[in-house]
């Protein structure tokens, strides 16, 4: 009788589990398909307090952290001077929180050199060599992390995109980095539907800007 009891308590604990799941996955595969159609701050902001609250109540999940944090990295291309650091600070608040539940994961570190990218428009003459070098490292260590991940060859183009010829950048620097990242996400395949799989877009935008003349 009692291992009866024990047996049905089982299978009732694995149909929540498998519930609370479903639960989950469909609130993320929500907010981010939402993420990819929205560049708004204010919509930005809106889907960084719904990741928040999924992490809250999914705390060994590492990607609603991720995404609350690529949330607020992106919300500093809406914004200038002082609060670009106050989104990264947001930003580097729930990257660590994700990098702590998955350590060594090529998604968090290239997020984490988007976030050190930011911080150099804040003053570029200032901090483009301090953020330049943090980021071009973080860049690195996600590749070694998963060599089939585009996104840190993206990245790695636009940081050359954005730099003058004079110091090292320009489009003809930056194109060989778009054109690897694009072939690496004609292959790419996300480990599931709600894990990280932007960047096709933007790297195809780019390489049309750096074959104008």
């Amino acid at each position: 009788m009692k291992k009866t009891i024990f047996i049905a308590l089982l299978s009732l604990a694995g149909f929540s589990a498998s519930a609370q799941n479903k639960k989950y996955i469909a609130a993320m595969e929500k907010n981010v398909a939402e993420l990819d159609t929205t560049r708004d701050g204010a919509k930005l902001q809106n889907l960084a307090n719904n990741f928040e609250r999924i992490a809250g109540a999914e705390k060994s999940e590492w990607l609603p952290c991720y995404y609350a944090a690529y949330c607020y990295v992106n919300m500093t291309y809406t914004t200038k001077g002082d609060m670009i650091d106050t989104y990264c600070d947001k930003a580097e608040t729930f990257i660590k929180r994700a990098d702590s539940i998955s350590p060594n994961n090529s998604e968090i570190y290239t997020l984490k050199a988007q976030i050190a990218s930011a911080r150099i428009s804040v003053n570029p003459m200032s901090r483009g060599q301090k953020y330049g070098t943090e980021s071009a490292e973080l860049r690195e260590k996600a590749k070694s992390l998963d060599k089939t991940n585009p996104r840190p060859y993206y990245l790695e183009g636009t940081a050359y995109f954005y730099t003058p010829p004079m110091f090292g950048g320009g489009k003809d620097k930056a194109k060989p980095s778009f054109e690897k990242a694009l072939a690496m996400f004609e292959t790419f395949k996300p480990a599931s539907s709600i894990a990280p799989n932007w960047g096709k877009r933007s790297t195809m935008y780019f390489l049309s800007e750096c074959d104008k003349k």
